[in-house]
């Protein structure tokens, strides 16, 4: 009997032992980093909890306020799946006012209802892009007796406000596709393409070849020149997001025709109406007048179509993984407009912050400005990003939730990440990346399988992101291991 305490004795000491080394060496390994040449003037913070036993396990600097860029997303989209739900689809409404006579006029105006969709005219699915919502609308205006309009298509995006792009965005993001900004009338996820045809040598101008989509109102001026083979896009758009002029400045590849460069499409709710109009006389359906901007809702309006988007879930999951700006906006616009009436950027950033005080979460050193993270005023601590994960874990959407991120080695913007990770680990996480800001957060299955929440964010380090991120993953390979 005594042999036997001693044996059981013996092996709980061994296993407690274990777990001090582990965290010993992550603590090593962690402020071996921090020492490190390029981080001298850098803030390094890393939380890990235990959200089986329900514990802290190991904290550097985690009380410390930092900007988290695309780690915000994960606010976004968790409160999101509990205040709308994961079945929950966007709704943009096609109506008419006036009368339709026996000869199929309209006498009256065509209405497009902005719900906020942020998949409305998607190129990246067939059933979403211009040519199929279009011909939907279309047959649905058919199909109540409509073969001419003696009047014009109108656009209602007032479910959101009118400012796109939030007031701490930099001008070198917001020309670009993913500084686009959300409106009430999403079309295109409101970017299009500019294609360039490269010099034949190194330093030549780059001439610009088209844009699509087609008969948008967008003017390029360009001082792009060519760059070495390989070297991707390096184009910078600028541009006001309410006017049509956008000037292209960088280099695209030598050797590379018809390379595309994404900028940010000017006023896409107005773009919406003035394509579908164009669309609708391609069809012979005659629309007399230009497009219109309305303001308030027609009393008489009379409701052609619900255009329905893919479900939250879908969204959520494609925002996580990609990181998509323009989609994380509409998401956290929708829900200050779900809890407020209006969609708008302190709209949403206080239905989240409402979220946290409803589950009774400290959340001193958090602010939130925006929805995608675009913004270098947003603040979190990496205590409070492994407390809320650890929360959320309890709660009825944590699997739906959890599936949005991107599993290490799997899927999403962490897909090529660790790749010595021992089988029986399992990481889901969110990344954060921007000029200056590198950061993983999500939870971890350990081999034991036990529940970790974790978050690791490094702010202005002196070396490239490719370099930070690689110091940042000798750091998860020791949180993997506990």
């Amino acid at each position: 009997m005594l042999r036997k305490i001693l044996l059981i004795t013996a092996f709980c000491s061994l296993s407690l032992g274990l777990g001090a080394q582990t965290k010993d060496q992550l603590d090593r390994v962690v402020r071996d980093i921090h020492k490190e040449q390029p981080l001298k003037h850098a803030t390094l913070s890393v939380s890990v909890y235990n959200v089986t036993k329900d514990a802290p396990v190991y904290a550097y600097d985690s009380q410390r306020s930092m900007t988290p860029a695309s780690l915000i997303k994960i606010f976004t989209t968790s409160v999101a799946f509990n205040n709308l739900g994961y079945d929950f689809r966007f709704k943009t409404t096609l109506g008419y006012s006036g009368y339709i006579d026996n000869e199929g006029t309209l006498n009256g105006n065509l209405y497009i209802i902005g719900g906020g969709d942020p998949m409305l005219g998607s190129f990246r699915y067939r059933q979403t892009c211009p040519d199929s919502l279009f011909a939907a609308w279309y047959n649905a205006v058919k199909s109540v007796g409509i073969r001419k309009i003696n009047g014009r298509v109108c656009y209602d995006a007032t479910i959101f406000d009118n400012q796109t792009l939030h007031n701490t965005w930099q001008w070198g993001d917001v020309g670009n596709y993913y500084g686009c900004g959300a409106s009430g009338i999403n079309f295109h996820e409101n970017l299009f393409f500019v294609y360039f045809t490269p010099g034949k040598k190194l330093g030549y101008p780059a001439d610009v070849e088209s844009v699509a989509p087609a008969n948008i109102d967008v003017r390029v001026q360009s001082e792009v020149t060519t760059g070495p083979f390989n070297s991707g896009d390096q184009v910078t758009i600028y541009g006001d997001p309410t006017a049509p002029l956008r000037m292209c400045r960088g280099t695209v590849p030598l050797g590379k025709p018809h390379f595309a460069v994404r900028g940010a499409m000017p006023n896409s709710a107005k773009t919406c109406a003035r394509l579908f109009s164009l669309y609708l006389r391609e069809q012979k359906m005659s629309v007399a007048d230009s497009p219109m901007e309305v303001f308030s809702r027609q009393d008489s309006l009379v409701t052609i179509l619900e255009y329905h988007s893919n479900t939250f879930y879908e969204i959520a999951q494609y925002t996580n993984f990609t990181s998509n700006n323009i989609y994380a906006e509409s998401i956290l616009k929708y829900l200050g407009y779900k809890s407020y009436g209006k969609g708008s950027y302190e709209n949403g950033s206080k239905a989240i912050l409402d979220f946290f005080a409803q589950q009774g979460l400290e959340h001193s050193g958090v602010r939130i400005e925006d929805g995608c993270g675009l913004s270098r005023s947003n603040r979190v601590t990496t205590d409070f990003l492994t407390r809320y994960l650890t929360k959320v874990s309890k709660m009825p959407f944590y699997n739906d939730f959890k599936m949005s991120l991107g599993q290490v080695g799997v899927s999403g913007t962490v897909k090529n990440m660790l790749p010595e990770l021992p089988s029986n680990v399992t990481m889901r996480m969110k990344s954060g990346n921007m000029d200056g800001v590198c950061g993983y957060a999500g939870y971890c299955t350990t081999a034991s399988g036990e529940l970790l929440s974790f978050a690791v964010l490094c702010n202005e380090y002196d070396c490239t992101g490719a370099q930070m991120k690689s110091k940042i993953t000798r750091i998860l390979y020791e949180i993997a291991k506990m």
